[in-house]
């Protein structure tokens, strides 16, 4: 009789579907941030020499600086492809659980700091102050609560 396999491809890498379902406009924009970043990155040489050539020059830097901002543009098409799109849309995939863990220790920090927030300041949930209804109806009536004195009534 043969074993099963154990061992899970969960427990190797996260899974990166090749075919996933459509992202969102906000995902997607994220997805091409990545991507232009990557491709920053990998010109970052080109890019130094075109920002130190135009910072020097003034109107005439479109002129001055071509040969360095046709590099950078050389540079940039020759990395923006296809195959770096698709790397970005990978690391976007591998790094949504870390976005999902950040995401939520944000939101329980928010709500540490608003828990503290409302026992510092004596708030109920809906941020309203809260009193102990002895409390209340001594502030409201006095000592002798809401009917004042019994004896002195008649």
């Amino acid at each position: 009789m043969a074993t099963p396999n154990t061992s899970s491809p969960e427990s190797s890498a996260p899974y990166v579907p090749h075919n996933p379902a459509p992202l969102s406009s906000a995902q997607e924009q994220q997805v091409r941030e990545l991507y232009h970043k990557r491709v920053r990155t990998k010109c970052a040489d080109e890019i130094r020499e075109f920002a130190t050539c135009a910072q020097t020059q003034t109107y005439l830097s479109t002129l001055r600086c071509r040969p360095q901002n046709r590099a950078m543009n050389a540079c940039m098409l020759t990395h923006a492809t296809q195959a770096e799109q698709d790397a970005a849309r990978e690391e976007w995939f591998l790094s949504r659980d870390k976005r999902k863990a950040e995401r939520e220790a944000k939101e329980e920090r928010r709500r540490e700091s608003e828990r503290k927030h409302r026992e510092w300041w004596g708030l109920d949930e809906q941020g309203r102050r809260r009193w102990d209804q002895q409390e209340e109806e001594e502030r409201r009536y006095g000592r002798e609560g809401r009917g004042g004195k019994e004896e002195g009534r008649r």
